[in-house]
């Protein structure tokens, strides 16, 4: 259980993380900023991950947006188990109300250690949850999501496969499932790829392709870039993602990170 310490720590720290992407101008973290998917692992005890997007563009048919900022806010508060928070702000730059959309609370949990895990190889599998939040201007009502998430490293690359159900904050059932590919880990700056399905039961069907690359800055930093292309009802939706993930560890922790920053679920199709 998280003591009254670390409760009040990670709501200062969530503080920190708005008022952090406040100043730079923003569905349900193990990489993963710039995707629509995630990663089996989860921050370690006591670190922090916030994932920032401070602007980025998504044209929709006519209609074009600024996604600025976009933020992510992980916490480690016990052994194998994180808390992922999430907002976006939308404004069109054609003429329209700017929205607070894809909000969210979520743990997730590492089922199975596996190669993700420093010690231990094979399948990493874990789960993701928590009710999709009301926005303002958009996304009135409340749902729920629920993703199970099945990773594997290798020398060459990494893959991880996504399945989600989830009931949407308008109350209609809601099916995904997708692909994250990755360049070899060891490489600074490596190519990674995004496929994904999802279908909106009487509402929407999205196919949705991104290509873009990931530059581990350092241990505790990565920057990100990349475009996506889908089509939602067959009409099409572009998209250009870059921002960053930075790590940190709880006040008075001193014990030393987990080799790299993780990443959570990233897009606005949540």
């Amino acid at each position: 259980m998280v003591s009254p310490g670390n409760l009040i720590a990670l709501l200062g720290l969530t503080g920190a993380a708005v008022m952090v992407a406040i100043g730079a101008g923003l569905r349900p973290a193990s990489a993963y900023r710039p995707f629509d998917g995630t990663d089996a692992a989860v921050a370690g005890v006591n670190e922090v991950e916030v994932e920032l997007q401070p602007a980025g563009w998504l044209r929709t048919g006519p209609q074009s947006n600024l996604v600025a900022p976009f933020v992510v806010y992980n916490y480690g508060f016990a052994e194998r188990w994180e808390v992922v928070l999430q907002t976006s702000m939308l404004t069109p730059l054609t003429g329209g109300q700017a929205s607070v959309a894809a909000n969210g609370a979520f743990l997730k949990y590492v089922i199975l250690p596996g190669s993700l895990q420093e010690g231990h190889s094979g399948l990493s599998i874990a789960t993701e949850f928590g009710p999709l939040l009301p926005g303002i201007n958009a996304d009135r009502g409340t749902g729920f999501a629920w993703a199970g998430i099945v990773s594997q490293r290798w020398d060459w690359g990494t893959a991880h496969f996504n399945v989600e159900a989830n009931l949407t904050r308008d109350q209609h059932g809601e099916a995904f499932t997708g692909v994250i590919l990755e360049g070899p880990f060891s490489w600074k700056v490596r190519p990674v790829a995004e496929i994904f399905y999802d279908k909106v039961w009487t509402q929407t069907e999205t196919r949705s392709v991104l290509l873009g690359a990931i530059w581990q800055v350092d241990h505790d930093l990565s920057l990100d870039a990349a475009f996506r292309y889908a089509t939602v009802n067959g009409r099409a939706v572009n998209e250009i993602r870059a921002g960053l993930t930075f790590a940190f560890k709880e006040g008075g922790d001193n014990t030393p990170m987990k080799p790299a920053v993780t990443f959570s679920n990233w897009g606005l199709s949540r």
